[in-house]
């Protein structure tokens, strides 16, 4: 909860060609096409090698990137450098090399031999290796997937710790058509195909932390103990990580008769169980309505509260209450310019109605000068402007469809932007054909009108496409019969 994203992106400007495909936004991918080709191909490399996402399991770009280099027609040396350069040792964690290795999976499954070649010779010697694998397992046929066992034999010394590194692979792989496949003609793969359940059924049958506790008062008692910071990949967060995870248990454990005991855990109890009691209650306060005074009390005290773990949690319980039974305490609490405040806007962008407008409006342009604005706050301010069809936030909406580096949050500011601004089908539908987000070129496509320039031909494209999504190829399909 603490964390932040640790990398530093070098991203340029959103009006450079580098700055656009950066982004994934549309307009890079048409100007990359219109530029210089050497101009165009560095971009491309450098945005492959250099991941620009700030967070690579929520963004897209592997497919807009792959789509680049079919139509320029580009060679794969930039990302071959990337892929076996020294550094492919030195620093082996998936976010350096995942997202090369999911542009060569596309342009494989589009026929690119060139690039099956490599992911092949990166199975055999490098270091997110499982990735790769799976990159090559979506589409392959089996005799080419047979072809790749001696590499992964050679990659696996003999002996138990090998056994152990065979067995971690299978686990992490997407996968599984490879080692299924294996499993029938050798031994030491049936092995660890066949271990993976078993270590399931353990873990199961021996529960760790909150999921070995049988009741509110174990939980809670787990969740106070303090922690080993020793254990902790970062301390500072592990009281959170704990009343995060006895909150779940709570779930499964409290009882209607618990409630005095959560209320008063939930403001005097040491910081990580009490911030348990929080976050249970926030989201289980639905079943008691009549304590959600009591509980709404709760969450503003502890907002004050000094110690970080609590006040974040107080917070965080603000996104798990009912909505419409909580927005009046939400109208007072979004008066404040502070965490409790940016909570309670979010609460209002989700549920409130036409009269919470001008809240929104404030709370928008307020955290676009925000540089340590949550990551998800913009994101749901954005859509409740849409929700609620403030026309006036359609400049702001624009500011954040140019310039956010996100390309989630892109997308939402253009379904924002589709509820409120009259030229949006005209403008920034179009555009949104070429993005890299699925759900944007979707409503690109529901929106962009077909009798402007270039549409016609890029819905007819889309529809083509083989590594398009069905959602997208849908909203084609029924703009095209229209």
């Amino acid at each position: 909860m603490y964390e932040s994203n640790a990398v530093t992106r070098d991203v340029a400007p959103g009006n450079t060609l580098l700055g656009l495909l950066q982004r994934g936004r549309g307009d890079g991918a048409v100007h990359a096409l219109a530029a210089g080709r050497a101009e165009a191909l560095s971009a491309l490399d450098r945005c492959v090698s250099r991941d620009p996402r700030a967070d690579w399991r929520l963004e897209s770009r592997s497919l807009y990137y792959a789509r680049l280099y079919t139509e320029l027609e580009a060679g794969l040396d930039g990302i071959a450098g990337h892929l076996f350069c020294p550094a492919d040792s030195a620093e082996p964690h998936e976010e350096r090399t995942g997202l090369a290795l999911s542009v060569l999976g596309h342009l494989a499954r589009y026929g690119r031999r060139d690039a099956a070649d490599l992911l092949r010779r990166y199975v055999a010697g490098g270091a997110n290796w499982t990735w790769a694998l799976d990159e090559l397992a979506d589409g392959a046929d089996e005799d080419a997937l047979r072809a790749l066992l001696p590499a992964v034999h050679q990659r696996v010394a003999d002996g138990p710790d090998g056994d152990r590194e065979l067995a971690e692979a299978v686990r992490r792989s997407w996968e599984g058509g490879p080692w299924r496949l294996w499993a029938t003609h050798d031994e030491r793969v049936r092995r660890a195909v066949e271990q993976l359940p078993f270590e399931r059924w353990r873990r199961q049958l021996s529960p760790e932390g909150p999921a070995g506790c049988a009741t509110t008062a174990e939980v809670l008692h787990w969740a106070a103990r303090p922690a080993n910071p020793d254990q902790a990949a970062t301390p500072a967060a592990e009281p959170y990580r704990r009343a995060a995870a006895a909150a779940r248990r709570l779930t499964a454990v409290a009882t209607t008769a618990d409630l005095p005991a959560l209320l008063d855990a939930a403001a005097t109890a040491p910081p990580a169980a009490r911030a348990a009691a929080l976050l249970h209650l926030a989201a289980a306060v639905r079943a008691f309505p009549e304590r959600l005074p009591a509980v709404l009390d709760a969450v503003e005290q502890a907002a004050a509260c000094p110690d970080r773990t609590v006040s974040t949690a107080a917070v965080d319980a603000v996104g798990r209450l009912p909505g419409a039974p909580s927005l009046d305490r939400a109208r007072a609490w979004a008066q404040r310019r502070d965490a409790l405040g940016t909570a309670a806007a979010c609460l209002l962008a989700d549920h409130g109605t036409e009269a919470d407008a001008a809240v929104l409006l404030d709370a928008l342009q307020h955290h676009l000068l925000d540089p340590d604005a949550r990551g998800t706050t913009l994101a749901r301010l954005v859509e409740g402007t849409g929700r609620l069809a403030v026309t006036s936030a359609v400049p702001l909406l624009r500011h954040v469809y140019r310039e956010t580096t996100c390309s989630h949050l892109r997308g939402r500011a253009a379904e924002a932007l589709a509820a409120t601004d009259p030229d949006f089908a005209t403008g920034t539908a179009v555009e949104c054909l070429w993005d890299c987000e699925e759900a944007t070129r979707e409503l690109g496509a529901r929106h962009a009108p077909t009798r402007r320039a270039g549409v016609l031909e890029r819905l007819r494209r889309l529809l083509a496409d083989p590594m398009e999504e069905a959602e997208v190829h849908a909203a084609v399909l029924g703009r095209l019969s229209a």
